[in-house]
Formats: structure tokens, C-alpha cells, sequence
């Protein structure tokens, strides 16, 4: 008989997570967050647009920039790109010197590849970026959480998105001992994610900001503020014991 390894005493047992949540658990986080949203929401300017392009510019930017540095440029950028084809028909090197002050240029460098390739080089100006997740990820520089971002932030659809902050409050909540560096992972939380959407699109936007927002706000990399958390009910994290003192 192979010998069970000893935990150690400041070790947390953390139970698997069961494969399919609850429905009351589900429905309970969801009600919370959303209402807690509704209070607490940053006002800012990209949550006050439909547009798809602006949309895309806010999540671009947003990429490895803290919100404060992104609010900064984000205005001036839209009054000198107010289009995607506008962005098309202006030379990398514009665009790159208008990105100026956020780094990661590659991101600079995507967008304006994007805008060609939407806009056919700028021949179309009225071209739109897609609405469907599958869609928006076959464009240049858009991964599965900007498609899922823009897809729900600009159309309203039922789409799931999982960024660093996403992740971190799902694995809290719902599967403390999931590895979020590793694709297995990964895999788990979208599929968290997706079990999460509310039913309708217009709903889904509310819910996904506000799990942005408590994962910047509140459930934050440095400190988990479970005292002021508006899902701690349905949290396993907050229901773990903490490590005993060695």
C-alpha cells in the first residue's frame, strides 16, 4: 500500500472543484457582482461607447498600462485616429509616434496592420470590425480575450473573457488550486468564465466589467480585500483556514 504524503503544517488542503457549479452558487455570484458594480463602477471613458474601434483602441492600451497611463492618451489618440481607417491610411511610423508614451509598440504595430486589413488598406472606411469572437481572433494581434473584450463591450454578445485580473477572482472563487500558468489551467477558467455569462448580451457587459473591476478593485494581486468583497459568501478561497505559524 503506497504511503499518503504528509501535508505540511502550514499546508491548506484545497478540495477539487467540482466539475459543473451550482446553480444557486452561479446565480448568488452573479447577482452580488453585478449589484456591487453598479455601485462601485470607475467612471471611465471607454465604458461610455458602443463603438467597436474605440473599444478595441481602450483594450489594446490597457495591455500591460495601467488604467491611469491609458486615460492620458487614450483621448488624444481617437481625436487624431477618430476611425479605423484613419489609422489605415496613416503611415506605422504615425501611428507608432501617436502610441508614444504607453511602450509595448507591438501593439501599435497590430493596430495598424488590423485597420489595413479591415479596411482594405483604407479603400473602405465604413468597414467594421466583426462582432463574433471566432472572427475578431482571425485579425491581426487579437488573442481570445481582446476578441471576447470587444465582442461584448461594443456588441453586447454573450461572449466570455478572461484577463489577468479575470483570472485571478475565478480561481479564488471557484478553483483555488487551479494553476493559471499552465494551459490545463487556463482551459479551466474560460470554461469557468463561459458558465458564468448571464443569459442575455446586454447583461453579459455588466458582468464582465464588473469582473474586471473586482479583480483591480477589491481582489487584487497584492491583497485579497475579503473584508469589503461582495462575493465572499460563495468564495472557497474565503472559506479555506489559513496557514498555521510553523
Amino acid at each position: 500500500m503506497e504511503e499518503v504524503p504528509r501535508l505540511s503544517a502550514s499546508a491548506r488542503y484545497i478540495p477539487e472543484m467540482p466539475r459543473r457549479i451550482d446553480p444557486v452558487v452561479r446565480n448568488t455570484f452573479g447577482r452580488k457582482l453585478r449589484a456591487w458594480y453598479r455601485r462601485n463602477a470607475r467612471d471611465l471613458p471607454w465604458r461610455q461607447t458602443r463603438d467597436a474601434y474605440r473599444v478595441l483602441v481602450s483594450e489594446l492600451m490597457l495591455q500591460q498600462t495601467q488604467v491611469s497611463r491609458v486615460i492620458e492618451y487614450y483621448g488624444e489618440f481617437l481625436e487624431r485616429f477618430p476611425t479605423l481607417a484613419h489609422v489605415a491610411e496613416a503611415k506605422p511610423r504615425t501611428v507608432m509616434e501617436a502610441w508614444e508614451g504607453l511602450g509595448y509598440y507591438a501593439r501599435a504595430r497590430n493596430l495598424h496592420r488590423l485597420a489595413r486589413a479591415v479596411t482594405d488598406g483604407g479603400q473602405q472606411p465604413k468597414a467594421r470590425l466583426p462582432a463574433e469572437p471566432a472572427s475578431l481572433r482571425e485579425l491581426p494581434g487579437i488573442g481570445a480575450y481582446t476578441a471576447g473584450a470587444v465582442a461584448s463591450f461594443a456588441y453586447e454578445r454573450r461572449a466570455a473573457l478572461v484577463d489577468t485580473n479575470v483570472a485571478r477572482v475565478l480561481k479564488r472563487v471557484f478553483s483555488p488550486g487551479t494553476n493559471v500558468k499552465t494551459p490545463k489551467g487556463q482551459k479551466r477558467l474560460w470554461e469557468i468564465a463561459e458558465s458564468l455569462l448571464p443569459k442575455t448580451g446586454r447583461v453579459t457587459w455588466t458582468h464582465n466589467q464588473a469582473l474586471m473591476e473586482l479583480g483591480a478593485l477589491v481582489c487584487t494581486a497584492r491583497v485579497a480585500h475579503c473584508d469589503r468583497c461582495p462575493v465572499r459568501s460563495v468564495c472557497r478561497s474565503a472559506k479555506l483556514p489559513m496557514p498555521k505559524e510553523t
